[in-house]
């Protein structure tokens, strides 16, 4: 999805994962306009909060579906499959507010070594992801608010993945990507 294009797609993605969750719910949902750039390839993270607290956040870092079924399917499984959390109760719909970040295509980069792969990160532009073996995790762009700093920033991605803070291997892949990120007027608890 081309952000300049797309200037109101949140008027469409917002709606969209809101009737997902609905729907799930058992609660009426009026038909959601879906373009036809809804039906291209796409990947989407559907964050829910509670006020300033996280409440869920899934989603997808390649497009392996339509935009528009990845924006449904996250949104479902943020709602109610995200292990952090309880499944949402129809009760706090009302009051979760709604985020979807469309990522860009993923771009592996290329390093020296940690302090090599720092220098390549832009706080508050670029959502990481981390590999090592099997661990695995990954910051949308928003946590740069949390931790400005990217050897902090790495330091977390790091345990999020299971490994200690200070962890560095030569095998280490890391990859960033940007995100064009849509959200709901902030909703009261």
């Amino acid at each position: 999805m081309k952000t300049d294009t797309y200037v109101h797609a949140g008027e469409i993605l917002l709606p969209l994962a809101r009737a997902a969750i609905a729907r799930e719910l058992g609660r009426p949902v009026a038909p959601v306009e879906e373009p036809e750039w809804l039906r291209e390839p796409g990947a989407c993270f559907i964050t829910l909060k509670h006020g300033e607290r996280l409440r869920g956040c899934i989603g997808s870092l390649r497009a392996h579906r339509a935009l528009g079924e990845d924006v449904r399917a996250n949104a479902v499984a943020a709602a109610f499959r995200d292990p952090r959390f309880k499944p949402l109760t129809a009760d706090e719909l009302e009051t979760t507010g709604i985020e979807v970040s469309v990522l860009s295509a993923l771009e592996p980069l290329r390093f020296e070594d940690e302090c090599d792969a720092l220098s390549q990160l832009e706080p508050g532009i670029h959502g990481v992801v981390f590999e090592y073996g099997y661990h695995h995790s990954t910051f949308l762009p928003q946590v740069w608010e949390e931790l400005p700093e990217p050897g902090e920033f790495l330091a977390h991605l790091k345990q999020k993945a299971g490994l200690p803070p200070d962890f560095w291997d030569a095998e280490v892949k890391l990859g960033r990507y940007t995100v064009s990120k849509f959200s709901e007027e902030p909703r009261e608890p």
